[in-house]
């Protein structure tokens, strides 16, 4: 029993572990519907990205980092529309 029981406990453990270091690696897929900001600026190239799409977006960091890209397009006044947040997840696919 104890050896059917760690067949199936240990490739799990080691499934967890692998998924952990591919999040802490940056391997975590960004998306603008369900990554917080937060989490995007902290891979370079998307956050370069989303401050070439929106420059402004610099000085709300502290105020919109628990939120995603999607839920702040409303409040952008139009400069967050639904073709611009098309285009960085393009390009967050391609980055992360």
């Amino acid at each position: 029993m104890k050896l059917r029981l760690a067949s199936i406990i240990v490739p799990a453990m080691l499934g967890a572990f692998a998924m952990t270091a591919h999040a802490q690696n940056g391997g975590a897929k960004l998306s603008v519907e369900t990554t917080p900001i937060s989490e995007i600026i902290k891979n370079e190239k998307a956050k370069a990205a989303l401050e070439a799409a929106l420059p402004p977006i610099v000085e709300y960091y502290d105020q919109i980092g628990a939120m995603t890209l999607k839920d702040v397009a409303p409040m952008s006044q139009g400069a967050l529309d639904d073709a611009k947040l098309k285009e960085l997840q393009t390009t967050f696919d391609s980055v992360s």
